[in-house]
């Protein structure tokens, strides 16, 4: 697991478990480098990437701090699906299937809020958990926000984690649904054609626009979706 995943792996375990309750302050860059024998950088790009995912606040001169419960979304809808498999002790890896250029339909368009037809990035990558099939997530990227897409070696690091470090998320929406699955999905996920899935639709915003448009499918026999929330008195 990478240095910086490793960080922010311990920082969700403690918002999870209520250790650390909302508004609680969050270790410092330094405490973290020092901590886990990382440089400053490291420690800051594991912060930034849990403020961009909407579970803590960063403060210009006052810290960070946990997010109001508020302001977070579902743990399992924004988690990293390699930090989500590596959380339980298993193995991750992911098989990226396709990675072009294609047109976008008038579908795609819409969710990217450009004009139909024009060019968009594409990727089809199956995430596998102990070897299992857990995930197929089909993505659509606006190349205007980032070009440098498909050049990217998503074997390695998830498109999700390179979306945060390139282009700051400031927003996403997420649509959840029961669905049975086509053929193709069937085959990426080596699933009957009875299974049900859940498939997760997301759309994340920068600073710039709408960045990308993704479907995330799940066989519901390997997917749950939860979180653990904690409520101030106040």
């Amino acid at each position: 697991m990478a240095k910086f995943s490793t960080i922010k792996q311990h920082i969700y375990q403690k918002i999870e478990s209520g250790e650390w309750p909302e508004n609680h302050p969050v270790s410092s860059e330094n405490a973290l480098a020092e901590e886990f024998s990382v440089s400053r950088m490291t420690a800051r790009r594991a912060l930034q990437e849990l403020a961009d995912e909407g579970l803590v606040i960063r403060t210009q001169g006052a810290g960070t701090f946990v997010a109001p419960i508020k302001s977070q979304t579902s743990f399992m809808a924004i988690r990293n699906i390699a930090d989500e498999v590596r959380s339980r002790g298993h193995d991750y890896r992911a098989k990226v299937h396709h990675m072009r250029v294609q047109q976008a339909s008038s579908q795609v368009a819409e969710a990217l809020a450009l004009e139909p037809g024009v060019d968009v990035l594409h990727s089809t990558i199956v995430h596998y958990e102990n070897d299992k099939p857990v995930q197929l997530e089909e993505r659509y990227v606006n190349p205007n926000l980032v070009p440098d897409y498909l050049k990217q070696d998503f074997s390695k690091v998830t498109p999700h984690e390179y979306l945060c470090v390139v282009t700051p998320l400031t927003e996403a929406s997420h649509q959840i649904e029961a669905i049975l699955p086509i053929s193709a999905v069937c085959q990426y996920l080596s699933i009957d054609r009875h299974e049900p899935c859940l498939r997760i639709i997301r759309r994340t915003w920068s600073s710039g626009g709408v960045v990308s448009y993704a479907i995330l499918t799940h066989p519901g026999s390997r997917f749950k979706l939860g979180g653990h929330l904690n409520f101030s008195n106040s």
